[in-house]
């Protein structure tokens, strides 16, 4: 068996059927990575690039082909991914160590998976390393973007997560305000999320798992919070336990991330822009992630897998990032089931059409726990219907606005 064709698909589609995230961003735009097989076996695979750069990810996926075709022949248990992946990081080591060109092969790398996983009839997890005791259900958050403004459509936000299942979500700091979609200050940092912690306690009571999300690898000047001001917003969040707080520094912060590791209360997560491994290191060796969260659809299943040994190695746990589209989130729902020190799942909420038709029956929810996937593969479908009821519309990216360039899409 040979690899005859590598090829990448573009799509646009909704972004959420969440009708509280949506007012913020209405359309996704999504890359795929197919490996065809002279036997007609095709692997499919995500790079989270493309919901923010999709328009590069033909050219890199151009660029390497070369070496997937001229791979030689395999069977499928012979199909070495891991050897596969590292001759294209090779290749491309000046410019795809890190960030955009290692995305872009984490892609390639789940479509490898996939392709093998279908050929041995075993599921990713499988192929990642899970055994006979891995758990069937993993507890699961729906991810929710901004707090709106004013806090009554807080309430009811989260009243709708709980409505669709979840027994555990994820809000923003700060407020956003639905109308204008501009920050709303109420308060110091440390007194806002004090209070707003406060507030959904009340509403949700002590069982409910709440996580914020400081998203401050998003900012920039005075919102942009400081190791002082982040540890001060922990300590005043702390009598509320929450799961996590993740991002509550910039990620060029190796050191207040490890200060906060040190002194906080309040786990601290973070890494959803860390790109592989060996940038994940450094944070892991300081121990400034209580809980890490690779995305891997960004670096890659494997590399998820060893940040999650990493930090098994030092009693710390993982969740994986979760913001692709339907493939990307079964890379990380895999990942996950592979990781035994997994401690929550982040699923995309009332989860829009390039999510349900892309993971099909493959990805089931109840009662706030994800099952654990056992089909071939992935589980995902990408079929002619779907490229063509989702064609590709340049400008649907997402980005972090700054002057001059707002993101409205």
């Amino acid at each position: 068996m040979m690899i005859t064709e590598v090829r990448s698909v573009l799509l646009t589609g909704p972004c959420t059927d969440d009708p509280w995230l949506s007012v913020f961003k209405q359309w996704r735009s999504v890359a795929l990575i197919e490996i065809v097989t002279d036997s007609g076996v095709v692997g499919v695979g995500e790079t989270y690039a493309g919901y923010f750069f999709p328009e590069s990810v033909p050219l890199i996926v151009d660029y390497v082909r070369p070496i997937l075709i001229n791979a030689g022949s395999f069977e499928g248990d012979t199909l070495d991914v891991e050897r596969l992946t590292n001759r294209i990081r090779t290749c491309c080591q000046y410019w795809a160590r890190t960030g955009l060109g290692a995305a872009v092969i984490s892609g390639i790398e789940a479509a490898l998976l996939d392709l093998k996983g279908k050929l041995l009839d075993l599921p990713v997890h499988r192929l990642l390393g899970s055994d006979q005791d891995a758990p069937d259900r993993l507890p699961a958050y729906a991810t929710g973007g901004p707090s709106p403004w004013p806090t009554d459509r807080l309430l009811e936000k989260v009243d709708f997560y709980l409505g669709l299942g979840f027994s555990a979500f994820k809000i923003a700091s700060g407020y956003l305000d639905s109308d204008t979609r501009e920050e709303v200050a109420t308060a110091s940092p440390a007194e806002l999320e004090a209070a707003k912690v406060a507030l959904l306690r009340d509403q949700v009571g002590p069982e409910v798992g709440i996580l914020l999300d400081g998203h401050m690898g998003h900012r920039e000047g005075p919102t942009r919070w400081d190791a002082e001001t982040a540890i001060t917003v922990l300590d005043a969040v702390a009598p509320y336990r929450l799961v996590f707080f993740e991002e509550p520094l910039a990620y060029h912060d190796l050191t207040g991330y490890a200060e906060l590791g040190r002194r906080s209360a309040v786990p601290v997560a973070g890494g959803e822009q860390l790109s592989t491994f060996a940038e994940f290191l450094p944070f892991l060796e300081r121990e400034a992630f209580a809980v890490a969260q690779p995305d891997a659809a960004w670096l890659g299943p494997i590399d998820f897998v060893r940040v999650s040994r990493q930090q098994q190695l030092a009693g710390r746990s993982v969740a994986p990032h979760a913001w692709g589209a339907g493939v990307a989130v079964m890379q990380n729902l895999h990942a996950a089931f592979a990781s035994p020190n997994t401690v929550i799942v982040e699923l995309p909420p009332a989860a829009g059409p390039l999510h349900r038709e892309l993971w099909g029956d493959s990805l089931s929810f109840a009662d706030g726990r994800v099952g654990r996937p056992d089909q071939p593969g992935l589980g995902v479908r990408l079929t002619d219907e779907i490229k063509n009821r989702y064609p590709f519309r340049p400008g649907m990216e997402e980005f972090s606005s700054v002057p001059g360039k707002l993101m409205r899409s």
